[in-house]
């Protein structure tokens, strides 16, 4: 089973990569955003405590999370894999994940980064902000307080995944196709190795 932890700051990518590697690997796609905003969506208790935790630029509770994450990878145990896009962004929750992990008998395989500096990112997501409606990517100083949280509590993660000797850094500016083909090259490395 191939599992990638897809990490980089909001407006780095994330989702325009993690699509291409679903349709090239056959993976589930598991965005910690998309479950949440499909509480949102549908008004439960979780989905308005979690709205107003990200109108105000915050991260929703890891229990939280992890509950979520659990129900969706039994939903489709029989995947060929996962790919996790916005989650972990704690070693808690990495912890965690790989606990939920291999009480289900797999692991990460690897965490890919994309590394986007921060002036391009906050271009990037007010420009997103005209056409997605969001409110979270039209306020600059929330962008810029979503950057800030994103990069202190994250540096960590990637350590963390670095120890194990999964971490794995991917230029996220530059043509999709480029960025693309370097992860696909890196991913591609690791199942080779797995199969010595």
């Amino acid at each position: 089973m191939l599992n990638i932890v897809l990490f980089g700051p909001p407006g780095a990518g994330k989702g325009t990569q993690s699509q291409k590697l679903i349709d090239k690997y056959n993976l589930i796609h598991l965005s910690t955003g998309d479950l949440l905003r499909s509480e949102i969506a549908a008004g439960t208790e979780l989905g308005m405590k979690a709205k107003s935790l990200m109108d105000n630029g915050l991260l929703v509770p890891d229990e939280v999370v992890i509950g979520m994450i659990a129900n969706k990878v039994k939903e489709n145990n029989h995947a060929g894999g996962f790919i996790f896009d916005g989650f972990p962004r704690t070693v808690p929750q990495a912890q965690g994940l790989d606990k939920l992990l291999m009480d289900l008998g797999t692991e990460i395989s690897c965490m890919i980064a994309l590394k986007v500096d921060d002036e391009e990112l906050t271009k990037r997501l007010l420009l997103r902000g005209q056409t997605s409606g969001r409110p979270d990517d039209q306020n600059e100083e929330l962008i810029r307080k979503r950057v800030v949280e994103y990069n202190t509590k994250t540096t960590p993660v990637a350590d963390y995944y670095a120890g194990q000797n999964k971490y794995c850094a991917v230029d996220g500016i530059g043509e999709i196709e480029e960025i693309f083909h370097n992860i696909c090259e890196h991913i591609d490395n690791l199942k080779e190795k797995q199969k010595k």
